[in-house]
């Protein structure tokens, strides 16, 4: 009964980017801990998530119930090694991508606690926290 509006086209993508940034969390949490690691290649989201994201919603597809469409873990190839060991992980640039993921974070767990706060108004008729 309420699975359509779980299905929606807003709900469905938040859910995606709220995937993908809990994903983003874990690559920054396993670079920083492998930023002495000798040879360790710094990790980050795959590129084909946010492309295949993009052009299905840019041909007006809908996201929602699509389990093919999962963010995946990938080194990253544009992460250059400055070090002598090999390890592509800068700390600082871990540091502002955290932060970065961190808010975009927030900001997703929010759309998706409004609507969840507006099915609990359409069904009860009261809002409240």
């Amino acid at each position: 009964m309420i699975d359509p509006i779980f299905q929606s086209d807003n709900y469905q993508l938040s859910r995606k980017l709220l995937d993908a940034a809990a994903l983003r969390q874990e690559a920054i949490a396993s670079n920083i801990a492998n930023a002495e690691t000798p040879g360790y290649h710094r990790l980050d989201l795959s590129p084909t998530f946010a492309e295949q994201l993009k052009s299905r919603m840019a041909a007006g597809e809908s996201v929602a119930g699509d389990d093919s469409l999962r963010p995946t873990l990938s080194e990253d190839l544009n992460a250059r090694s400055v070090r002598p060991d090999g390890n592509s992980v800068e700390i600082e640039h871990e540091l502002l991508a955290m932060n970065k993921n961190s808010v975009e974070y927030n900001y997703l767990t929010e759309v998706v606690s409004n609507n969840i706060k507006q099915l609990k108004l359409a069904i009860t008729g009261q809002g409240g926290a």
